[in-house]
């Protein structure tokens, strides 16, 4: 059969998944794949899970699609209540639609109608971060600061205002974590303040930065900083947890690390564990009112948010998750991973860096561990990582450039929330051998 499938990558060859199972995946060859990134941080609670199966097949013989302009439905109120229950206090309204970019290009335009419908029309302005990413659409990669994906589209893209990122290991302001004062932070007051406060309506940020950064966790205050900084200037805090949501940090969501809420939280992934497309944004109580009492609309959506069927995994998801206690085990089983990991940093000298929270971790690599020198671009370290690691059976997720944008090696390592500590020393015992392969 001619396969016209137009792929990512034309030059690479696919293999054909066709079986999946816990952390394990099977090609038509018969070739197993531990799947130590859950695809891409989505297969939260495993590979072919019976329960969400069955879940999804029961709706099917209910109602398979309620116009969201027309109808509500059932599964999705009770996926509204559940992830209401998980969320810091004072984020009680969900807005659900199909996926990550959908669900940060939709925290964009809320904050933007949420200040007309306040008479402020002119903060229309959006301030992220470099070395992120918060979605592929052309709002979502506007809000994104990671070089190689904006440029290309660079004409297409909003000009809105980035800041240095919160990367310890590679401070921009040249600090010792110890003793910096949270001048990363800080920048982000200084860029209000430069764009004018009139016209800057949110602060958007991933918590735990994801494939941009390798998994880079802020210094304890950061945040807090940021909602104080937001506080001041009549900004809307967004949190992008589209990675780090659901538990995969070891906390129901990154920001209960710190003890934060946020105005918008933007999650997808682990919502439904990689079953059906499914995404949402949930809002705190004031910019529901503030659409209430005013125009009572919100003139944004996509066809199949709220699609019932989505909707019905996503409960069953969350269900699997209490049920089994994943959010702890995440937290239990990452304290091992990074161990694990941390025995190879003192190892080997080509492993610059380990960090992440959670079972959500990355690894640096770097020519030189003294300067943090990265490896030439010519060398592909991260690419020939990742492939080296897929010949043997072991999927790994990408972050190169992680160094200034452009440059830089990593990996991430981040398993379903459902890993065992068996498993996770399989999983190092493949890694190792990858590493030594490449980099040796």
């Amino acid at each position: 059969m001619i396969d016209h499938v137009f792929y990512p990558n034309l030059k690479h060859e696919y293999p054909v998944i066709v079986k999946g199972k816990g952390i394990y995946l099977w090609d038509t060859d018969g070739k197993k794949y531990v799947d130590a990134c859950s695809g891409a941080l989505v297969s939260n609670i495993g590979h072919g899970v019976e329960e969400i199966r069955d879940a999804i097949f029961n709706q099917l013989k209910e109602v398979e699609f309620a116009h969201r302009f027309k109808f509500t439905n059932k599964p999705l109120q009770e996926l509204a209540a559940k992830i209401v229950q998980m969320t810091p206090e004072g984020l009680n309204w969900v807005s659900f639609v199909s996926g990550g970019s959908e669900a940060t290009e939709s925290a964009m335009k809320l904050a933007r109608e949420y200040f007309i419908e306040k008479g402020k029309p002119t903060k229309y302005k959006v301030i992220s971060r470099w070395q992120s990413y918060h979605g592929n659409s052309l709002g979502a990669l506007s809000m994104s600061g990671n070089p190689g994906r904006r440029k290309r589209y660079a004409p297409l893209l909003v000009d809105f205002p980035h800041v240095s990122p919160a990367y310890c290991y590679r401070c921009p302001y040249d600090k010792h974590q110890d003793t910096c004062s949270l001048e990363c932070a800080l920048e982000i007051e200084k860029t209000i303040l430069k764009e004018g406060p009139e016209n800057v309506a949110a602060v958007i940020l991933e918590p735990v930065v994801g494939s941009s950064l390798g998994a880079a966790v802020p210094k304890d205050g950061y945040m807090q900083k940021v909602r104080e900084i937001c506080d001041t200037y009549d900004v809307l805090f967004i949190a992008d947890e589209v990675m780090t949501g659901v538990g995969r940090t070891g906390e129901n969501f990154a920001v209960d690390h710190w003890n934060v809420s946020p105005d918008i939280i933007t999650l997808a992934k682990g919502l439904s564990g990689g079953y059906v497309p499914l995404g949402a944004m949930v809002v705190k109580d004031f910019i529901h009112e503030t659409f209430k009492n005013g125009s009572g609309k919100f003139a944004h959506g996509f066809t199949y948010g709220g699609n019932p069927v989505a909707a019905a995994a996503g409960v069953a998801v969350l269900n699997y998750v209490e049920k089994h206690d994943l959010i702890n085990n995440s937290k239990v089983m990452g304290k091992y991973l990074m161990e694990k990991l941390q025995e190879l940093k003192e190892k080997y000298e080509f492993i610059g860096d380990v960090r992440g929270l959670g079972l959500m971790t990355g690894v640096e690599f770097v020519k030189d561990k003294e300067t943090k020198q990265p490896f030439e671009d010519s060398k592909a370290i991260t690419d020939k990582v990742v492939n080296t690691a897929l010949d043997k059976g072991l999927m790994l997720y990408a972050a190169g450039s992680c160094a200034d944008g452009t440059k830089g090696d990593a990996v991430m390592i981040a398993p379903p929330l459902t890993v065992t500590k068996e498993e996770i020393d399989m999983i190092i015992t493949l890694f190792e051998d990858v590493i030594n392969t490449v980099i040796r």
